[in-house]
């Protein structure tokens, strides 16, 4: 069977899908690695690298005639177009979107895998990209931070005098803010968080962190260990507590979503204003509207006084060991569909196990995935 990773399109997009480890791994599974000659530039692996590996180097219209398609981002109209009939895609799809994407490759016969749609299993751990891209991205984030941040993160003694560590709060403990909160205490900040789940108290402050308690009157705590949507009520309570809290801090870093639905608004505009000239927020929730309704996707801007940074694609910051981890998660994906031993005749049945079942959102030119209510 024949693998294509063609190389990514989107603006700012500089991870590729497959790394030269992989290709090895891949061909050893039996499969003809087909790479778009320069698709792994951005993320410092060569044409030559790709293939002294065993990779064939090709153009973008092979790569995507090939029986399977490893991307990062979902393709766009142009690139379905040359996605042949009975092929599959794996890539992340952000299937939630209010566009027609799958609806594209449903009537284009392409059998998609959706990496979003993943289930939060112990077996599938390493298959989780949403939760590798994350780890880069809280890390990438909070050295964001740091670089737009006019003093010392830790606390610093000279016979010049002495500056006191930063003040940095964590607003959601999910895999990216859990890896923000251990990167700034790492870099001596320190740290308080607030998440709306309770339960996650333990693991903040195992990293060094203080949790910050907020009476809501309410648990956020949803289904396979994401957050809820709060009533009305308690979003309010929760934005007049949180203004309280932020007007003490140095810089803030917001990561909180919900899955399919608008980020929830945590940092409100007098909530800015609270805070002292030269502060620094850094709104990891620009891509799905932003946790403060001042941020600007992929733009960083100061509104009153206070930093506030959109950047909606961290981990393509960090495009070698984004790349790394995420063809890993790929390959363990792969892994599950093709066949054991030497027999390379084709794939088992996407319904034959739960993770790939999950994960299956169109097939057979239907579209599987049902977005939530």
């Amino acid at each position: 069977m024949k693998l294509g990773i063609p190389k990514e399109t989107r603006p700012g997009e500089t991870r590729v899908a497959v790394t030269p480890d992989t290709v090895k791994k891949l061909r050893v599974k039996g499969l003809e690695i087909f790479v778009e000659k320069s698709a792994g530039v951005d993320a410092h692996f060569t044409d030559d690298v790709y293939k002294n590996a065993g990779a064939k180097l090709v153009d973008a219209k092979t790569a995507y005639g090939s029986d399977i398609v490893f991307k990062v981002q979902k393709p766009k109209s142009d690139e379905i177009e040359q996605i042949k009939k009975g092929a599959i895609l794996v890539s992340l799809l952000d299937p939630c979107a209010d566009d027609d994407t799958l609806e594209r490759l449903a009537q284009a016969g392409v059998d998609t895998f959706a990496l979003e749609l993943v289930p939060r299993i112990s077996r599938a751990q390493s298959i989780d990209a949403l939760s590798s891209q994350a780890n880069i991205a809280g890390y990438c984030a909070t050295i964001e931070a740091a670089r737009l941040y006019g003093s010392f993160f830790a606390m610093m003694m000279t016979a010049a005098g002495s500056a006191k560590p930063t003040k940095l709060m964590v607003l959601g403990a999910g895999v990216a803010g859990l890896q923000a909160i251990a990167t700034a205490r790492r870099l001596g900040a320190q740290v308080f968080a607030f998440d709306v789940r309770p339960e996650v108290k333990e693991e903040i402050m195992s990293l060094g962190g203080k949790f910050v308690e907020l009476d809501l009157g309410e648990s956020g705590a949803g289904e396979g260990g994401y957050a809820k949507q709060l009533s009305k009520e308690a979003q309010q309570r929760q934005q007049m507590l949180l203004q309280e809290e932020i007007k003490k801090m140095d810089i803030v870093i917001s990561t909180a979503l919900i899955p399919c639905r608008p980020a929830p608004i945590l940092i409100t505009e007098d909530g800015v204003k609270g805070m002292r000239p030269g502060s620094v927020i850094i709104d990891m929730a620009a891509v799905s509207g932003g946790n403060c309704p001042l941020t600007e996707a992929d733009k960083t801007a100061v509104k009153h006084g206070v930093t506030i940074c959109g950047i909606t694609n961290f981990p393509a910051l960090l495009p070698t060991d984004a790349s790394s981890f995420y063809a890993r998660n790929l390959f363990n994906f792969i892994s599950l569909l093709l066949k054991d031993g030497d027999d390379t005749s084709g794939l088992r049945e996407y319904t034959e196990d739960e993770i790939t079942a999950a994960a299956l959102a169109v097939h057979n030119g239907t579209v599987r995935f049902k977005k939530p209510n």
